[in-house]
């Protein structure tokens, strides 16, 4: 009786909460490793940055086009076989790349296996779920379980550092898909579900609809509503367009940052291992900035704190054009560490608030393959930049300029509640 009234207690959408915080918390620190390994992998192969940048980019791609078949899978079968499956290629790669020597081998390991895995353990696929699994309190729940990411960035990325300095990017590689390999399985195998709904269960806060009332205006619901938006039909709407133009160069913004932070900070003589610390810094600000971001959704809404992430990542573009020391890039990677997945929680949030829950994994795979073709196109055109020019400074300006265009977008889109049957609009209370 007691475990049974423990259980009672405990809604089991707090166990999503905590294996999506697991996942994502090894699923970073296997991303952001690619920052730690950028020179030793340069140094010891004599690569550019241009041609280790379009290994990250290939990745990215094939990453961001996964995100839709995830999307769709998820969708039809629920996550637990999406997971299990996704981490097998994703430990696989990263085992292979512990092995490689060849650019051609670099593609194939990380560039197109673990890339696929990837798609099935990131933050969209978590958000999406955690998001499914509660009405009350959806923006902290799946702050909550986002933040795994930035723990998984902040403990893990000095842990990788220290192995690659002391015992080589190779042994960093291979235990980061063993460990993967067991804890993603497990999790999958004995915690993770798909929709409440097909466990006899309700989102966390759930409360039916009340007989008498009209009915013109369906709930903003995980529950699903007929009148919920498909791809297609989002499609003919420009809030969705918007959107996805801002979620594109977000993508570029966060990981021009993770992955040439370390490159960049040790051009100007700053140590691997300061830098590596500059790096875990900004995950553990990136937490800060992912649990702020929920709870705010909730009151306000998504819009403006969207808004105000671009508006500093304009000013702190415009820092580094003007200054490159030890000073400067702390605060940059603090305060873009702040902004780095402020998006993660509330792009749910938004697609859900606009076009309703019963398709939010294809609309969201939709976006977050916009988001993260932007992360693997702009780092590698950074690289490119680099290579011919010696320097980062017309990265920095262009990125400012990529910026604003972003706040200006936001802009333009309006919160409101789209229906299928013919776009009816109303502005969201939330």
């Amino acid at each position: 009786m007691d475990k049974k009234r423990r259980s009672e207690r405990v809604h089991y959408g707090w166990y999503i909460v905590a294996a999506s915080f697991m996942i994502l918390c090894f699923n970073a620190g296997a991303r952001y490793a690619f920052g730690v390994m950028f020179k030793p992998i340069i140094k010891e192969f004599g690569w550019g940055r241009g041609e280790v940048s379009l290994v990250f980019f290939v990745n990215m791609v094939i990453f961001a086009v996964s995100l839709l078949i995830v999307g769709k899978l998820y969708d039809r079968y629920g996550p637990k076989w999406v997971v299990i499956i996704s981490t097998i290629f994703i430990s696989t790669g990263f085992m292979l790349t512990s092995y490689i020597h060849s650019i051609g081998q670099f593609f194939f390991s990380y560039g197109i296996l673990a890339a696929f895995g990837i798609a099935g353990t990131a933050v969209p696929l978590m958000a999406t779920l955690t998001s499914k699994w509660f009405d009350k309190w959806r923006g902290f729940a799946v702050s909550l379980s986002v933040s795994g990411n930035s723990i998984g960035q902040f403990a893990l990325v000095p842990l990788f550092s220290f192995f690659a300095l002391n015992y080589g990017w190779r042994a960093s590689y291979l235990y980061i898909g063993i460990i993967m390999l067991v804890v993603n399985i497990l999790l999958a195998l004995f915690v993770i579900k798909g929709d409440p709904r097909h466990f006899g269960l309700k989102p966390y806060g759930f409360v039916e609809e009340k007989e008498g009332d009209d009915g013109r205006q369906p709930p903003v619901s995980s529950a699903g509503s007929s009148m919920d938006m498909g791809i297609k039909q989002a499609m003919r709407t420009s809030a969705f367009w918007f959107f996805a133009v801002v979620m594109f160069i977000c993508g570029g913004g966060d990981y021009f940052a993770t992955i040439h932070l370390i490159p960049l900070a040790t051009d100007y003589g700053i140590s691997p291992m300061t830098a590596g610390n500059m790096l875990a810094l900004y995950g553990l600000m990136s937490l800060a900035g992912v649990l702020i971001a929920g709870p705010v959704a909730d009151l306000m809404g998504s819009k403006i704190p969207i808004i105000l992430t671009f508006v500093l990542r304009v000013l702190l573009f415009v820092m580094l054009i003007q200054y490159k020391n030890e000073v400067s890039f702390y605060v940059f990677a603090l305060a873009f560490g702040f902004t780095h997945l402020i998006t993660a929680p509330l792009t749910p949030i938004l697609i859900g608030r606009l076009y309703g829950f019963t398709y939010l994994g294809i609309l969201t795979g939709f976006i977050n393959t916009v988001h993260f073709l932007g992360a693997g196109f702009w780092p590698y055109l950074a690289g490119v930049i680099f290579d011919k020019t010696g320097s980062y400074q017309l990265v920095f300006i262009l990125s400012a300029i990529m910026a604003f265009t972003a706040v200006i977008a936001m802009l333009l889109v309006k919160e409101r509640r789209y229906f299928a049957m013919g776009v009816v609009a109303r502005e969201d209370q939330k």
